[in-house]
């Protein structure tokens, strides 16, 4: 995998963060002179009680902003198959025209609009019974931004809406290519009423046409808000994650799972026929198809 990374706030950050400071002599601090000094932590853990797992999570007190490109992504490789298997994968992108507007601010064309992600964690879930890993996820407390990908395997849930011919509304459905609906290993996308056909192209388009997307919750006078769903699961077994606010708890299946909330609406019939447009994801603007 060739990685192209633009903005190293993460790693730059972290290496500070863990410097070791050299002193030539070390003195005891009174309780006076401590009671005086306030500052955070670099890292928070907690332990996370839940009904059929317990959870420890190691949150890192840092926020990033950054636009990268992944060439080639695979995960969850066996059984003759893969969990999640894109190609060009970006995170942030550059705006195309003037006037652009995401995350309440405007933008003129050439402005790189980042992905923002506050507070990044791992979290671990283990079987009390059996004391052994059940599973281990990355997220971020608080995240927003364009993601964008051409998807052929996907394991997890994307809270995409669906517009139909009637102007209802529907939570989008991940279906295989024999529109089976699953959430593992999915290749198409769409609405689950019935008359979905992944192979006639009814209510049912491949997950390649939906190129890029922005994660977030939809806000007020829309603006997208941060989520803090958005995360990647390793799970030996089903897992219950809980959000970091608390407010969700998402079941992860075994194998690969990738939580990606958004607040779009997109026209059933405008994925199905020319899709979404994939964002500028490089300097030089290649196309909306790029690929």
């Amino acid at each position: 995998m060739r990685q192209r990374a633009y903005g190293y706030a993460a790693v730059t950050l972290f290496c500070l963060g863990i410097a070791p400071v050299a002193q030539a002599e070390l003195e005891p601090i009174s309780e006076e002179t401590m009671g005086e000094v306030t500052g955070q932590a670099f890292m928070q853990i907690e332990n996370i009680p839940g009904d059929s797992h317990a959870f420890t999570r190691m949150t890192l007190t840092m926020d990033v902003e950054t636009r990268m490109n992944v060439d080639d992504v695979q995960a969850g490789e066996i059984d003759g198959g893969v969990d999640f298997a894109a190609q060009h994968v970006a995170l942030g992108h550059i705006a195309r025209n003037d006037g652009e507007q995401f995350n309440g601010r405007t933008y003129s064309a050439g402005d790189t609009v980042h992905f923002e992600a506050f507070k990044p964690y791992i979290e671990l879930a283990e079987d009390p019974a059996e004391g052994k890993l059940s599973g281990f996820r990355m997220g971020f407390g608080q995240a927003r931004g364009s993601v964008s990908s051409l998807t052929s395997s996907f394991s997890g849930d994307i809270g995409l809406k669906l517009v139909d011919g009637s102007g209802q509304e529907f939570d989008a459905t991940l279906f295989d290519e024999n529109t089976q609906a699953t959430n593992y290993r999915a290749s198409h996308i769409g609405i689950d009423d019935g008359t979905a056909d992944c192979t006639s192209g009814t209510n049912c388009a491949p997950l390649t046409h939906l190129q890029s997307l922005y994660v977030g919750q939809e806000g007020a006078d829309g603006v997208t808000d941060f989520t803090s769903d958005f995360f990647i699961g390793f799970q030996r077994e089903g897992v219950e994650w809980q959000s970091p606010d608390g407010a969700n708890v998402i079941n992860a299946g075994k194998g690969v799972f990738i939580n990606l909330p958004t607040s779009m609406k997109v026209d059933m019939s405008q994925l199905i026929t020319q899709g979404v447009d994939r964002l500028q994801t490089h300097r030089d603007d290649m196309g909306t198809q790029l690929f």
